[in-house]
């Protein structure tokens, strides 16, 4: 479908063409109609899908034809990454209209936040925000969103899994109840359609079935144990055929680990986790970005709020518990029809999830033999101890005159 047929403002057309729009993907065809029509919606789709632009498009195009505009649209995202990422892909739309915006997110400074505190108050077409940072605004008073039109949820699944559910309520007691509202999900779990029931009025719903990995990508698997981990990725990088690569860990402890491995081997890299100030994480990507680094370690926040054009490695340290974050974490590279590699190590414990992802991708990632010189390495078997307890199997005692009293034996 040619975005011609959309019937777009013509200045919002003429940035559309400028980024180098063409044909519209599949969740733009179903999504941008549904959205014009004013219908709530929502929507299943992961990233990489063109899902960003399937409710920016629809929604700028309203707003370029709207008389009052005053804090018109509120876009809820999971990370600061992802809206930052979402605040400079309307500032791209909007290049040949006057639709403002605004990024909205914890972690900078005070004068950041006075920053956004003014911008609020004299009003902006699109508001781009963190649930936590924009409770901030609304308790405070400065925020007045009682003339809303649009909401929009992006990536709900994270928001959840995030803790936010309880914010996400809050927030939406001081929205009107005559508004539109869009929610986009890469998954469809019990508690997305429960929330979606809550919160959107007779939703209209799309469903983009999962994409499998993109044919330009060499999926690779390591059988493995923990202690042979650092190793293989000494002997994958000292080679220098990478140029741009994501490491993704299970958690930030991991990331730091592995980030002062590097170090000792000399290997540049850095590590993107919570624990870093906004300024680090943004100077962290920004690097990335330009090709100054070419290792970065993180999390699966990595997953969903980076966009980076030709990462060449994507290395799964831990396989992921959720077989469609798998499918988030390599959809990093191979992007545009280009070629890239992902690597999978997988332990003893990661054997079943693992196998869980090559169900949900139907096809069978080819395992790859280690190194001699990693195969023989000798491994320490460790084994686990159950904890003792000083009363020797006696029943414990817990005492209740204190609220924090600890169990004694």
């Amino acid at each position: 479908m040619n975005f011609n047929d959309f019937n777009f403002n013509p200045d919002l057309f003429e940035g559309l063409m400028a980024m180098g729009y063409k044909s519209a993907t599949p969740i733009q065809e179903q999504a941008i109609p549904v959205i014009l029509d004013h219908h709530d919606l929502i929507a299943c789709a992961q990233t990489g899908t063109g899902k960003t632009a399937s409710y920016l498009l629809p929604v700028m195009d309203k707003i370029s034809r709207a008389t009052d505009r005053h804090n018109n649209t509120l876009i809820l995202a999971p990370t600061r990454e992802l809206a930052q990422q979402i605040d400079l892909q309307v500032e791209a739309l909007a290049y040949f209209t006057n639709i403002s915006s605004l990024a909205v997110y914890g972690g900078g400074d005070g004068i950041a936040y006075e920053q956004q505190k003014r911008s609020m108050r004299e009003g902006v077409d699109i508001i781009i925000a963190t649930p936590g940072r924009l409770m901030a605004h609304l308790s405070s008073g400065v925020l007045k969103l009682e003339h809303l039109q649009h909401l929009i949820l992006d990536e709900a699944d994270r928001m959840l899994d995030m803790g936010f559910y309880d914010d996400i309520i809050r927030i939406i007691s001081y929205l009107p109840k005559k508004r539109q509202t869009l929610l986009f999900s890469a998954t469809m779990a019990p508690k997305i359609r429960n929330m979606a029931g809550k919160i959107l009025n007779n939703p209209k719903q799309i469903t983009i079935s999962i994409a499998k990995p993109a044919e330009g990508i060499d999926q690779q698997a390591y059988n493995i144990h923990d202690q042979q981990k650092q190793a293989l990725l000494t002997d994958i990088f000292k080679e220098g055929k990478y140029k741009s690569s994501i490491i993704f860990a299970s958690t930030k402890e991991k990331v730091k680990a592995l980030y002062k491995a590097f170090k000792g081997l000399g290997i540049k890299a850095e590590a993107f986790h919570s624990d870093l100030g906004q300024k680090e994480r943004e100077d962290i990507l920004l690097a990335f970005k330009n090709k100054r680094l070419s290792i970065i370690i993180g999390t699966d926040v990595l997953s969903r709020g980076i966009d980076v054009e030709g990462i060449d490695l994507v290395i799964n340290y831990d396989v992921p518990g959720d077989p469609a974050d798998y499918v988030h974490r390599i959809g990093r590279t191979a992007r545009a029809a280009t070629k890239g590699t992902a690597i999978t190590l997988v332990n003893g414990r990661d054997k079943r999830k693992f196998d869980n992802i090559e169900k949900l991708i139907e096809k069978q990632v080819p395992r790859m033999p280690l190194p001699e010189h990693i195969a023989g390495m000798e491994i320490t078997h460790v084994e686990e101890k159950k904890p003792q307890h000083k009363n020797n199997g006696k029943k414990r005692v817990w005492r209740k005159k204190k609220p924090k009293a600890k169990p004694t034996e």
